[in-house]
């Protein structure tokens, strides 16, 4: 008895080895499939980051215009996309503005750093709207007045081509409002979005930066302050 217990024993464990030898090479290549499949790549893990307000799939898909520089590298061209955006202001322009930062399909065609991204924005009453960057806009940025106007240019732009309920722009860094943006646009200033909003103290689209100041003024206040803030004579 003991005998064919041993024999059916070893039978069993015979058996299972081959069955293990067989299906585990194809569960591996399963999982490996599976794992490929479903890993994100580098630039969809960048966009997720960088997209703290993801488009709603009740969200009716509409054109936008997204500024970028043209192929020439002369100025700004308008590209035609398709986006599922929200009809409420604020969120609409966090969805347009991570599109822009998230850029074109030709890099070259890029007006803001890879590396940046869009942490806060928010609506004032009077419509000016204050857009709070990460500190890689100002670090990584070009320096040079043109590539600086360009970048704060398509970001008004397309502000502009899609947000209507925005007048003016307000840009800070990390929450904190910047003498420049890399060493010669003024940002202690508004940019003019929408040109019947003209009012003095405001830049229009390609305005001449002014001189930096020796004096820092960096913003302590909520980011949602930072414009309505006494400026010194």
């Amino acid at each position: 008895m003991n005998g064919r217990w041993r024999t059916w024993l070893l039978v069993g464990l015979g058996l299972a080895v081959v069955i293990a030898a067989v299906y585990f090479p194809i569960l591996r290549r399963r999982v490996t499939t599976t794992a490929k499949i479903q890993q994100p790549t580098e630039e969809q893990a960048r966009r997720e980051l960088t997209s703290p307000n993801p488009s709603n799939t009740s969200d009716p898909v509409v054109k936008t215009r997204m500024f970028w520089a043209s192929a020439d590298q002369t100025g700004l061209a308008p590209i035609s996309v398709e986006l599922a955006l929200s009809p409420e202001p604020v969120l609409r322009a966090k969805q347009v503005l991570n599109t822009l930062l998230a850029g074109p399909v030709d890099p070259e065609l890029r007006t803001l750093p890879p590396d940046a991204a869009l942490l806060a924005f928010y609506l004032l009453p009077d419509g000016t709207g204050i857009a709070d960057f990460s500190e890689a806009l100002g670090t990584s940025t070009p320096s040079g007045i043109e590539s600086e106007q360009l970048a704060v240019d398509s970001i008004a732009r397309t502000l502009e081509a899609n947000v209507s309920q925005v007048k003016r722009l307000k840009i800070l860094i990390h929450g904190q409002e910047m003498e420049t943006l890399a060493g010669h646009l003024d940002l202690t200033q508004t940019f003019i979005v929408n040109s019947k909003a003209a009012q003095p103290g405001s830049y229009s689209l390609g305005a001449a930066a002014k001189p930096p100041r020796a004096a820092s003024t960096a913003v302590n206040a909520p980011a949602g302050k930072a414009a309505e803030r006494p400026r010194q004579r």
